[in-house]
């Protein structure tokens, strides 16, 4: 639990400097987004699921990231948890409009306990304006090997 809130405090660290930077300057972004899912194996029971974020760039296209989120489900009469993810991302192209971008690392859940695990997905940022993007990205958490895999389609807003 430790090394996660340190993971976590140094994440957010980066995340906040490279937010601080001048107006044309392209090394970081916050994200919010929301999305549906469902868990591999019972694609009946679907979730819905809203995040927060951030990225900063470290070299080239690579970059590190931290977000916070709630999974919940669309029934009725199941608890929703606490997700959070951090790890490396990848940006291809990132000075055109036009971003794709590739991401994975560690996840956690947190309901009356943690689950730790990890994620991957991609997606694209397309900058509709200097400051404002939209951003549609797939992502999978894994929690275990006898686990289901979560898979996420989220669309949201990305901001500099």
């Amino acid at each position: 639990m430790r090394k996660m809130i340190v993971t976590a405090i140094i994440l957010l660290t980066v995340q906040g400097i490279a937010l601080a930077q001048g107006k044309t300057d392209r090394r970081g972004w916050g994200y919010v987004v929301g999305g549906a899912g469902a868990s591999a194996g019972d694609f009946s029971k679907g979730f819905f699921s809203v995040a927060g974020g951030g990225e900063g760039m470290v070299k080239g296209g690579f970059g590190l990231g931290s977000e916070i989120g709630y999974l919940g489900a669309f029934r009725s009469g199941g608890n929703g948890v606490a997700l959070f993810s951090g790890g490396p991302s990848y940006h291809f192209n990132r000075n055109s409009k036009l971003v794709p971008f590739v991401t994975g690392g560690y996840s956690a859940a947190f309901l009356s306990g943690a689950s730790h695990g990890g994620h991957f997905g991609g997606g694209v940022q397309y900058w509709m304006k200097e400051h404002v993007g939209l951003r549609f990205e797939f992502r999978d958490h894994i929690f275990s090997s006898d686990s289901p895999h979560l898979y996420q389609f989220r669309v949201g807003l990305s901001f500099r």
